[in-house]
């Protein structure tokens, strides 16, 4: 899960995460400001998840951008860990913060095989 934690830790500065774990699933929530549903993407695939975010700016009538910090897109890959689940993922995105639950497989510790004597 090392992995999992250093790819939340590379997010661009206006993509905050947090990663939580219980017995039986994993909860990554990401600060997303402006994200809606519409603007949001999160894929699995091969063992990663992929996140692309935008959000819409707009400026009041009469202002222009003088200086601008807050990035419009975020563009992440985060690697799953070995026991999580990633086909039965689901996510969620309220007020800018998206939560993505990855339940883990049961079991995750391995599976255990029978030694026998020859």
């Amino acid at each position: 899960m090392s992995s999992l934690r250093d790819a939340l830790a590379a997010l661009p500065g206006a993509a905050f995460a947090d990663l939580l774990e219980s017995d039986d699933a994993y909860l990554i929530v990401i600060d997303l400001p402006g994200a809606t549903s519409e603007t949001t993407d999160v894929r699995v695939a091969d063992g990663m998840v992929s996140i692309e975010a935008q959000r819409s700016k707009s400026t009041p009538d009469g202002f222009r951008y003088v200086r601008e910090k807050r990035q419009l897109f975020v563009d992440a890959e985060l690697p799953l860990p070995p026991d999580a689940v990633g086909e039965e993922a689901s996510a969620s995105i309220d007020a800018g913060v998206l939560e993505l639950h990855i339940p883990k497989r049961e079991g995750g510790d391995g599976i255990t095989i029978e030694v026998q004597d020859a």
